[in-house]
């Protein structure tokens, strides 16, 4: 595919039909995709950080999560017309799971966070194969391996929040059996119902980063990366 590359970062121009449609052809042809979301946050952070710019560009979708990446493809005159999330794009891969007939494993996050993120997930998909899982909290890394291998899990959702989730899949993907693997951060906790979603208003109109900022103004630090991406971006051109 054709991807679009903002300050040495790569961004895949697709919509969440068009990563599924891929995918869905990668899986019949038993090859291995990864996801990660991409926001201006990650690729201000890169910047400095060769390890996460490698994760990034080295995954097979780098999805445009995050209205500054859209509005960088505007500038530029780009293909990105609309924001692809990380926490939408696990309920289309969840779906695909549940069409295909996938096994899905969950790793992350805390004991009672990722039961009840798999609970309310089994009630809204309620024919989903749930081949196992495992807490963000578990110390012995060959034990995770050997589970994982033993579920003989298709699609693998990993909440150990970024860049640590990327790290891990890229040192222990050839050791899987998966074919699906997502970061996922916090995504446990939006499916758990811990952590609410913005207003469908700030979704559709691109200021779900507002709606975080009001709920949670010790976030303002991490939201100066997106006017300083842009102002970037607006040099560059």
């Amino acid at each position: 595919m054709n991807k679009e590359t903002y300050l040495g970062v790569d961004v895949a121009p697709l919509t969440y039909k068009q990563v599924i449609k891929e995918i869905t052809q990668r899986i019949d042809q038993n090859e291995q995709s990864t996801v990660i979301a991409v926001n201006p946050e990650k690729i201000m952070k890169s910047q400095s950080d060769e390890t996460l710019r490698g994760l990034i560009n080295g995954s097979t979708f780098q999805i445009p999560d995050g209205v500054g990446v859209l509005l960088a493809s505007k500038l530029k005159g780009g293909q990105i017309h609309s924001r692809v999330t990380g926490v939408e794009m696990m309920g289309y891969l969840l779906h695909l799971a549940e069409q295909k007939s996938l096994r899905v494993f969950f790793y992350g996050a805390k004991e009672e966070v990722v039961t009840k993120a798999i609970e309310n997930i089994q009630h809204d998909y309620p024919n989903i194969i749930v081949a196992g899982y495992e807490n963000g909290y578990e110390q012995d890394n060959n034990k995770i391996i050997t589970h994982i291998q033993e579920s003989e899990a298709d699609m693998l959702f990993v909440a150990l929040g970024s860049p640590k989730q990327e790290l891990w899949i890229r040192d222990h993907k050839d050791q899987l059996p998966v074919k699906v693997f997502q970061g996922v951060g916090g995504s446990f906790d939006v499916y758990a119902g811990n952590v609410e979603r913005a207003p469908e208003f700030f979704r559709n109109n691109g200021l779900e980063w507002l709606y975080r900022l009001i709920k949670e103004p010790k976030r303002f630090k991490r939201q100066l990366a997106l006017p300083k991406f842009l102002f970037t971006i607006l040099k560059s051109k």
